[in-house]
């Protein structure tokens, strides 16, 4: 594992360090424009006061914190591999390039000590999973890994309602960010409730601070809607949903190739409003997940 040097620093200083995926560079945004997004979303972590860390897997090593060379190379390598846990083992042994996904990056965090990961969406379970079995990685891997997740919910491609019976199940953590609504990635509101709410960074860290005080090893989701005004219209985006689940199931795309077909689909046919809502929402998760590292690195032990 290498940890950038600017992220080794942050740490030894006590300031506030959040990790952040690198698959969204590789498989959910378009590669023209992917790199210059991913350096977007570390700003934003900057502007907050903390240190960005996007994690991927590069030449056999685990990086902690990527510089522009890297990072281009995650973005443009058509062989990139969307790498969860399963896949790190071969992946190192392989020397390909490796795009870390919620499931990896969360767990490889918390190996590197940094508590608090922002992304744009959480996996869960998928739609038709009583048949096919088909969920997502990243839920079982939160039961296990104790950082603070800020997403805007789970996308609303995924059945929503199995995911947040699975989080409850997991004793997963869950709080909505000044809402009372369990955000649906693309919308605001998927039509479910959050058990809990903060209200504010302080808050989720003092939360933290005394999930830590109990040992308990789950994640901390905070689900944080897309920012008020930037969510897909609802007619567009049920249209749209409707015809990319039709579409994936004539062509028979399952497993993990699910997600990456659904975002590409809503990008190819909303005419680019699915993808500044994209962008919307991640930038906007890095800022709180910046406040949040803030103020855990910052509140009393």
């Amino acid at each position: 594992m290498i940890i950038a040097d600017e992220v080794l620093a942050a740490q030894h200083d006590g300031r506030g360090v959040v990790a952040l995926e690198s698959t969204i560079i590789s498989h959910g945004l378009p590669t023209a424009s992917s790199a210059r997004v991913a350096r977007e979303i570390e700003a934003a972590v900057r502007r907050s006061g903390a240190v960005p860390a996007t994690v991927a897997v590069l030449d056999g090593k685990v990086r902690i914190g990527l510089d522009d060379e890297a990072l281009h190379r995650v973005a443009t390598d058509p062989a990139v591999v969307k790498s969860s846990l399963r896949d790190l083992g071969s992946v190192l042994a392989t020397g390909v390039v490796g795009a870390t996904t919620v499931a990896s990056t969360a767990y490889l965090a918390a190996r590197a000590g940094i508590r608090v990961f922002a992304t744009g969406g959480l996996g869960g379970v998928h739609r038709g999973a009583r048949d096919s079995y088909d969920e997502s990685a990243d839920l079982p891997a939160l039961a296990h890994t104790p950082v603070a997740l800020v997403c805007a919910g789970v996308k609303s491609l995924l059945d929503i309602g199995a995911t947040l019976e699975r989080l409850e199940t997991l004793s997963v953590g869950l709080v909505g960010y000044r809402t009372e609504r369990f955000p649906g990635f693309y919308v605001r509101d998927s039509g479910h409730r959050v058990p809990w709410v903060a209200w504010s960074p302080a808050e989720v860290a003092a939360t933290m601070r005394e999930r830590d005080g109990l040992g308990l090893p789950q994640a901390l989701v905070v689900a944080n809607p897309i920012p008020d005004g930037r969510e897909m219209d609802r007619d567009l985006h049920d249209r749209t949903l409707a015809a990319a689940l039709t579409a994936l199931h004539e062509r028979g795309v399952s497993g993990k190739d699910v997600t990456p077909f659904l975002l590409a689909w809503f990008h190819e046919h909303t005419d680019g409003a699915s993808l500044q809502a994209n962008v919307d929402l991640v930038l906007d998760n890095a800022d709180l997940a910046g406040q949040i590292a803030v103020q855990m690195a910052t509140a009393p032990s």
